[in-house]
């Protein structure tokens, strides 16, 4: 497996993935970058089997949605679970997603591709989590939440039951949804901030 990303969450990332394959490389186009909890860094994708699993650990919702569709859909994305999480059997989970350390998810839920489930966040039944989002440490979606592509859930924020929230939105750390809000707003505290 191979490792896109030299940052917080690529460390993050390269320790999960070290509990289930070996870590082949690492690869970053930034040139400061030489190498990373003791991997060398190279900065093109150029000279790896294009059939050896990826994963893409950029943290940035927009970057790594730039970065997916720069390499197409051809890679392989490896999806990465940590073992204290708790997966139902009966929930849909995408490829290049990756599931941190106490994350719960329920029944029934659907997450998309490129998720990121950070620590202990908890997306509960019949829950629907989009492609490209990231869920902060310690999120709660309530039941039948709904999660628009792109969107960013700060630390700690809970979306109650049945609410949808848009595409590229960002929900402030902290912040409790109980609206329905629209694409690309941004909710802060109990209340929209400002859309667009």
């Amino acid at each position: 497996m191979y490792i896109f990303g030299a940052s917080g969450h690529g460390k993050a990332v390269i320790e999960l993935a070290e509990i289930h394959s070996q870590v082949d490389g690492l690869v970053d186009d930034n040139p400061v970058h030489k190498q990373l909890l003791g991997y060398p860094l190279i900065d093109s994708l150029d000279t790896v089997d294009s059939s050896a699993q990826l994963f893409i650990a950029i943290g940035d919702n927009r970057i790594r949605r730039k970065i997916f569709d720069r390499l197409g859909e051809v890679r392989q994305y490896a999806t990465l679970i940590h073992p204290s999480a708790i997966i139902s059997k009966r929930c849909s989970i995408g490829s290049g997603t990756v599931i941190m350390e106490g994350a719960i998810v329920k029944v029934a839920a659907t997450v998309g591709e490129q998720v990121i489930v950070n620590t202990s966040a908890s997306i509960d039944h019949d829950c629907h989590v989009g492609d490209f989002v990231h869920l902060a440490p310690g999120v709660r979606l309530c039941g039948g939440a709904s999660i628009g592509e792109g969107t960013l859930v700060g630390a700690g924020a809970i979306i109650t039951p049945y609410v949808k929230v848009g595409s590229w939105c960002k929900i402030c750390a902290g912040s409790v949804v109980d609206k329905d809000i629209p694409d690309g707003a941004k909710w802060g505290g109990n209340g929209l901030a400002e859309n667009g």
